[in-house]
Order: structure tokens, then sequence, then C-alpha cells
């Protein structure tokens, strides 16, 4: 059984990736929303053996980046986009407080 993040000891490190599932659940999206993005392109991913993982630190760096600048970040601009894992990743002005 994998340790969930509460109960992770204090010299055990964080994950490095995230399953679809967890990306999943942590977006409040359907797992295959997250396979649909990956297949197309518009979403970070690693493939091991038919086994797809997303970096922890994309999910991260996204999410600073929607916070700092007060932005929605689009995942498929980000994807395109160079640095995309520096943190300085595509955003686009919210729309109607969306």
């Amino acid at each position: 059984m994998n340790p969930t993040p509460a109960s992770r000891g204090r010299d055990e490190p964080e994950a490095l990736f995230r399953s679809v599932a967890e990306v999943a659940r942590l977006c409040r999206v359907s797992k295959m929303t997250v396979y649909r993005a990956i297949a197309a392109g518009q979403f970070p991913a690693v493939r091991i053996q038919g086994r797809l993982i997303i970096p922890a630190k994309v999910i991260e760096a996204m999410a600073q980046a929607a916070l700092a600048g007060n932005m929605t970040v689009d995942a498929a601009a980000w994807v395109a986009n160079d640095s995309q894992i520096s943190g300085v990743g595509a955003a686009v002005p919210r729309r109607g407080g969306v």
C-alpha cells in the first residue's frame, strides 16, 4: 500500500510523478479527460512501458502561474511553450470570472 501525503514520513521525499488518476482527482476532472488531453498533445506526460505519469512539477508550475498572474493557464499552450516546467508557462486572461 502506498502512503498518502498525510501519512508519508518526514524522511520520504515527495513523489516526482503523479498518476493519471491522481491528476484527475487534483484537477477535479475525469481520468478520461486527462487521457484525452495527453493523447491530443495538450497535457504533458511521460510514458513508461504503456503507463502514463505526469511530472508533479508541471502541476505545481501551472498552479503557480495561475495564482501569480491571476490568469487562466491553458494546458495545451503550456505544453507548446518551451519553458513549460520553469514556471513561465503560457497563460490567458480570465474571461468573465472563469
